[in-house]
């Protein structure tokens, strides 16, 4: 069965959220200089790259990357294409089949460049996340940098998540992956008090 790796490569390269801290790499110990081993130190913002967010990142009350049940990371999701948008809207999904969907990943198109921050990426319309949460959606995934747009300070689309119990995936990989249904591994890190965790996303064909 194929895998689809859905996940950007974390580097110096990496776009990041203005204002947010950087992906950084470096060496602390290296064979060649006479070490017993290579080793290195990373730091980074929770957010950059392929990431979750954990439900604490926009509600003080909400559940830490500790805290959030794994199974929501795991299992079956279907793959929808909904691009050329400035924002998804409820009737956008209502002319879906998302019938018995919880896992629902949607391609905006709209970050094509890891590199690159794109200021005008595709968002969620908040009564599109209400929709999906009536459905019995419980993780929504984004090619996008954020379910909300870039100017946005009261947050509709992650405020809808909560209010719905909708669990979040962004700047997910989706370039080159066929739309359809597919087991879902998207694990995050256990990060005590988190407000979220890098993830290695991955697409598993179902046959």
């Amino acid at each position: 069965m194929r895998l689809y790796d859905i996940s950007h490569p974390l580097s110096s390269a990496t776009a990041f959220w203005p204002g947010d801290a950087p992906f950084t790499f470096q060496p602390t110990a290296r064979l060649a200089e006479g070490a017993s081993v290579n080793l290195s130190a990373i730091s980074l913002s929770p957010h950059n790259g392929t990431h979750a967010d954990a439900p604490y990142h926009y509600d003080d009350a909400g559940l830490t990357m500790d805290q959030v049940p794994l199974e929501r990371y795991l299992g079956p999701a279907r793959l929808v294409a909904l691009e050329g948008r400035e924002q998804v809207s409820e009737a956008d999904l209502r002319a879906l089949d998302l019938t018995g969907v919880e896992r629902l990943l949607v391609r905006t198109g709209s970050c094509p460049d890891p590199t690159v921050f794109n200021e005008q990426f595709t968002f969620f319309d908040a009564g599109a996340v209400a929709y999906l949460s009536g459905l019995g959606v419980r993780l929504l995934g984004t090619d996008a940098h954020s379910v909300d747009a870039m100017t946005s300070k009261d947050l509709p689309a992650h405020n809808a998540c909560r209010t719905g119990g909708i669990l979040i995936l962004e700047n997910l990989n989706l370039s080159g992956v066929p739309t359809g249904d597919y087991e879902l591994i998207a694990l995050p890190l256990r990060i005590v008090a988190g407000d979220g965790s890098p993830v290695r996303a991955v697409l598993r064909e179902i046959r």
